[in-house]
């Protein structure tokens, strides 16, 4: 059993128990109490799972005196064998911050000033009246995050598209993960991961593509490190610009020009099909589209991927010989490819090599199109973050008729003119004055959207209203004419899914401090206080509390991929967390999808018809019918583009951003925990030796990082990161700081420009400049 304090921020991962290839992951259970408390004093444990980072390690939180006092990993659990990432050891104490919002908040006379539930509600829903009246439905926006639970998207979801009728519905989740959906109805007409975290159990070979797992799902990583410590170790293909942890244990490592993943895809997938790595009794039988991919990728031999990437062309050859010659494959795909140039084409390669080798749906074959944040599938499924509850359709009237009958609506009360719109384009609306009320719950977009000059000004606007709903001061609710005071993870109940479909229950500890309320709370009372109904003038939403939201819920899911209906309060409680689909056919959950190499892409039952990867526009309903009768899995050719900005004389450099084990997302939470901030209290930027030494820069000088758009001040990392790019960490604001201005948030050096296909951000292809600002010396 592992305790204390400073072992898990200098080892993040903690000691090895090695396994062997087709073993079970030996067990570890992590602890950490708060005041050396023993475990036999605890009053007692309560059964939650982690939502500081997407993993979703099952967890127990330790209650004294009615306050969190620690944490421990659940043993028997299937995500985690009782491991614990350094976040879940130290973050807890987040909750008990004396800075957290306690009381509600409205603007007067420029002034955030505290004030009672009734008075802060009462104008949040004068205005809501008064727009609704004066502009429509088109008025009101709704900006969520990856943090909350499942019962609560799925309210804000029937609230938004259903009782308001507003298509101006997105997440975070748009910064981190949908890319990861996009490209899984790309090639199944549908979302839902089609492998499991078991599948390192089994993998000869696992391939992560712009996923620094050993930082960003630190548990993952243990697993893999544990195979890696074992007798018989799968070979691991890295491909990052930067020489991370995951990196330092490749057999094979590419690191190419930020921007050009589509163009080293096809390289290798060139070679996979010239070599006749190609399950092709299972492309035939299962499969549409090889025929284009075959003549797309014999465009690409190594020598000209490696001339765009800037890789070896062997070693690409090398790459590509591990990926065909994998009795197992596992690959995983994060945010180098979801936020760089092409994301989605480029994740969709990586699942046409899991199509062409026929591997899908067995043990150690798998994909995992990873998600950024703990609950971001969720959003998904329920219809928050710019998809329709229960992956349903948006193109497809029967799908729309079914929500209404559930909702209990006219048809045409939810709009399914067109997709729902993604947050940029939701900013877009708000800077051109045509949406009017933006309603934030738990992000703080204005640290975490690119081109942050753009964003505070949007934000600012005067007929701008702006809502925010969340657990502390930040950035954002900086800005807002209403704060409302949020209750958080252990002090409210709910559930919520990892990136592998496990479904975790997680259940009220503790009360929250002060006036604070459930996020669920505020969104009912919100429709209570409109007086939403449905046709037969009940209300709307109908339900009053988690476990009737949960209800609600699996009957929205029946029958759908993401089916719920097999679960309940009851059977979570105790569980090891439990995968969906669970229903009637599966009632202890389904591991992987796919075994059958039968997919959800039927014309009249998948999630989406796809688009073009190139320039985002959706495919007709005749077009996919045309193209898929059959409902197979969809191979998905890509023609490279160069990205938008480049590298060039007076910004020589391209920049990238991402994150550091230790922090999460703008640091609302880990920022105030003592160990967390002081293992990554300030932003730095890493730079090549060869760099450092052209620019002059040593370790530990302050550089000035500049791009068109800004300037950020970082301490130099001199690190083994490809010659000509730069790395910054994006969590840094400056709610902390003295600062007037900004001056070290990433993000003031992002550009406005996203995927075409998922719309989102691009964070990793802006042209940079490096200078020295002063010395180690002088700095210190």
């Amino acid at each position: 059993m592992s305790n204390g304090r400073r072992d898990r921020i200098a080892e993040p991962w903690g000691t090895r128990t090695p396994y062997a290839k087709g073993g079970q992951w030996p067990k570890r259970v992590d602890m950490f109490l708060a005041d050396e408390l023993e475990p036999e004093n605890v009053d007692r444990w309560v059964q939650s799972a982690s939502v500081l980072h997407s993993n979703g390690d099952g967890l127990d939180i330790a209650v004294k005196d009615g306050r969190i006092v620690g944490v421990r990993g659940r043993d028997d659990d299937r995500v985690n064998h009782g491991r614990l990432d350094p976040k879940d050891f130290y973050g807890w104490q987040a909750n008990a911050s004396p800075d957290r919002l306690r009381t509600p908040m409205i603007r007067v006379n420029g002034e955030l000033t505290e004030c009672d539930w009734d008075t802060a509600m009462d104008q949040v829903v004068r205005h809501s009246k008064r727009l609704l009246d004066r502009y429509g439905p088109s008025a009101f926006g709704f900006y969520t995050s990856g943090q909350l639970f499942l019962e609560e998207y799925y309210t804000l979801g029937v609230i938004a598209h259903g009782a308001i009728g507003t298509n101006h519905v997105d997440g975070n989740t748009r910064l981190c993960t949908a890319t990861a959906a996009e490209a899984l109805k790309e090639s199944f007409g549908c979302d839902g991961q089609p492998g499991s975290y078991t599948e390192v159990d089994h993998a000869d070979v696992i391939a992560l593509y712009g996923h620094n797992v050993a930082e960003t799902q630190t548990v993952l990583w243990m697993r893999i490190l544990d195979r890696l410590a074992g007798p018989d170790p799968p070979a691991i293909l890295c491909v990052d610009p930067r020489r991370t942890p995951v990196a330092e244990h490749a057999t094979v490592h590419l690191a190419p020009l930020p921007g050009t993943n589509v163009a080293l895809m096809n390289g290798l997938l060139h070679e996979i099909v010239l070599n006749g790595w190609v399950d092709t009794d299972y492309v035939r039988t299962h499969a549409v589209g090889f025929e284009e991919l075959r003549k797309r990728v014999a465009e690409f031999p190594p020598e000209r991927a490696a001339e765009i990437c800037g890789v070896s062309a062997d070693d690409i050859r090398s790459a590509a010989r591990l990926l065909g010659t994998a009795e197992r494959l596992l690959s995983t795909v994060l945010q180098g490819f979801y936020q760089s140039h092409q994301a989605s084409a480029a994740a969709v390669q990586v699942n046409n090599i899991h199509i062409l080798r026929g591997m899908l749906g067995q043990p150690g074959c798998g994909l995992l199109q990873m998600n950024g944040q703990p609950t971001a599938e969720n959003t998904r499924e329920c219809g928050a973050d710019g998809d329709l509850a229960g992956f349903r359709n948006w193109s497809n009237d029967s799908h729309i008729r079914e929500l209404a009958d559930l909702w209990n609506l006219d048809m045409m009360q939810i709009p399914h003119y067109a997709p729902p719109t993604h947050v940029m384009q939701m900013l877009r609306y708000a800077e051109q004055g045509t949406l009017r009320l933006l309603w934030v719950s738990a992000t703080n977009p204005a640290v975490s959207l690119p081109e942050l000059r753009r964003i505070r000004s949007i934000l600012s606007q005067q007929r701008l209203f702006l809502v925010v709903q969340d657990i502390f001061p930040t950035e954002t609710t900086e800005l807002a004419d209403v704060v409302l005071p949020a209750a958080t993870w252990a002090e409210k109940t709910g559930t919520f899914t990892n990136t592998d479909r496990t479904v975790h229950l997680s259940e009220k500890a503790v009360d929250p401090p002060g006036q604070a309320r459930p996020d669920l709370d505020i969104f009912l009372d919100y429709a209570r206080r409109m007086g939403f109904r449905d046709r037969d003038g009940n209300p709307l939403p109908s339900w009053t509390d988690p476990e009737s939201a949960f209800t609600a819920w699996q009957r929205c899911s029946a029958g759908r991929p993401c089916d719920y209906t097999g679960l309940s309060y009851d059977k979570l409680r105790g569980s090891r967390g439990i995968q969906w689909p669970c229903n009637a056919e599966n009632p202890e959950g389904t591991e992987r999808l796919y075994s059958d190499g039968r997919f959800w892409a039927d014309p009249d039952y998948c999630e989406a018809y796809g688009k073009d990867l190139i320039t985002g526009a959706p495919l007709e309903p005749t077009e996919y019918r045309a193209m898929n009768p059959h409902g197979k899995a969809i191979i998905k050719a890509a023609e490279y583009l160069p990205p938008h900005e480049t590298p060039n004389d007076d910004y020589p450099f391209a920049l990238i951003t991402g994150r550091t084990v230790y922090q999460f997302h703008t640091r609302t939470k880990t920022g105030r925990v003592p160990e967390l901030a002081a293992a990554a209290p300030e932003v730095w930027v890493e730079v090549s030796e060869a760099d450092a030494r052209r620019v002059g820069i040593q370790e530990g000088d302050l550089a000035d990082i500049e791009t068109p758009r800004g300037r950020v001040r970082a301490k130099a990392r001199i690190t083994g990161i490809r010659t000509g790019v730069l790395f910054l960490p994006f969590h840094y604001g400056y709610w902390d700081t003295e600062a007037a201005e900004c001056d070290r948030a990433a993000n003031e050096l992002t550009l406005t420009d996203w995927d075409p296909v998922s719309k989102q951000p691009i964070f990793k292809t802006a042209a940079a400049r490096l200078a020295v600002a002063s010395t180690g010396a002088e700095s210190s």
